[in-house]
């Protein structure tokens, strides 16, 4: 179903709850439908209950909630919900599929845009090692967006920190031509030395948290991110990345491979944060905060190891279709992980 009838199908929903008496509104021309928002679900959202509820003499969810069951009952839409003050979430039949078709044909490319913006930014950030982290990993979001970017630095990165931390600049010293793009990176400085964590660890303390606060390096919070335990969103991660190389291995090992199809049990969470990852994506870019990034990575890693068990045939059982479906499925979430820590400039081990 495309947008345009998925628009037409919205728009006959509201006729039938206007005929059976529920809403007296009349029925507008047109419905927008796009892809949901952070915090959306399914594959499109409208606001068409928003847009009917002052005509209606009603709250927006309301309108939402007489609106969902005319949905719900229509061919190729498998699911609505109601989210925020009244959008409705739709997702349609054959999503899983086409959504891991899309992710294992595009590898660790899926989420970047399809063709240059025409943007060129310049990327400035003073001589310290969390502004020169956080030019590095945006630089890379960026340029995955379709942008043009060159970074530099107030001075020469001091090697003690640019060489353990992998950190690179294009050009250091006073600005040169200035860009028609022209951002100052200044995040709240480390405050200590992050070196002693060790690449990723450090380069994942430095991003995750929100340019605005203070990253936790030192004490127990330093000593959580070297952590293999639940508790450390870095360990969650990278441990989904290494079940799903595991999987596929043990599934080879069994004899079967993975096949995208309607795998019965599909976790609507796991296929959520796989679909929205461009726009956290994006959202990154536009805001120029890659923990957007590195918080929606978490939120991957952590539907998969919910999903993780129901992927490999249990005991005696025969491998059916069901389980080719769902390890496609877990192989398209760890390109996902590997593809986002890349951009993050942090390693995706295959054994943890």
């Amino acid at each position: 179903m495309t947008p345009v009838e998925l628009s037409s199908t919205v728009l006959r929903a509201v006729r039938r709850a206007v005929d059976a008496g529920e809403l007296a509104v009349v029925v507008p021309e047109r419905a927008q439908v796009v892809p949901p928002r952070p915090g959306g679900r399914g594959d499109y959202a409208t606001n068409v209950a928003l847009q009917l509820a002052r005509p209606a003499g009603r709250p927006p969810r309301e309108v939402a909630e007489i609106l969902l069951p005319h949905l719900s009952g229509v061919a190729g839409v498998t699911r609505v919900d109601v989210t925020g003050p009244g959008f409705l979430n739709i997702t349609l039949s054959g999503r899983g599929p086409a959504l891991i078709e899309e992710i294992l044909r595009r590898g660790e490319r899926y989420g970047y845009a399809d063709r240059a913006t025409g943007n060129v930014v310049q990327l400035h950030h003073p001589r310290e090692v969390r502004a020169a982290v956080t030019g590095q990993a945006l630089a890379r979001i960026l340029r995955s967006q379709g942008d043009l970017v060159r970074t530099s630095c107030e001075a020469e990165p001091d090697p003690a920190w640019a060489g353990p931390l992998g950190v690179t600049v294009d050009a250091y010293g006073a600005p040169g031509a200035t860009a028609p793009l022209e951002v100052n990176l200044r995040p709240v400085p480390a405050g200590q030395d992050p070196t002693p964590l060790g690449r990723d660890a450090a380069r994942w303390a430095l991003l995750h948290t929100a340019p605005h606060d203070h990253p936790r390096i030192s004490g127990t919070a330093g000593h959580l991110l070297l952590s293999q335990r639940e508790s450390n969103p870095l360990f969650r991660v990278r441990y989904a990345y290494a079940r799903c190389r595991a999987l596929s291995g043990n599934a080879a090992a069994l004899g079967f491979a993975a096949v995208p199809g309607d795998g019965a049990g599909d976790p609507c969470a796991l296929l959520d944060a796989l679909d929205t990852y461009p726009h956290a994506l994006a959202a990154a870019a536009r805001h120029r905060a890659p923990d957007r990034l590195a918080r929606h990575l978490v939120t991957v890693a952590d539907a998969l190891l919910a999903f993780q068990h129901t992927v490999l045939p249990l005991g005696d059982e025969k491998p059916s279709a069901a389980h080719r479906s769902r390890l496609a499925l877990a192989e398209a979430t760890g390109t996902v992980l590997a593809g986002g820590l890349s951009l993050l400039g942090i390693d995706a081990p295959t054994h943890l």
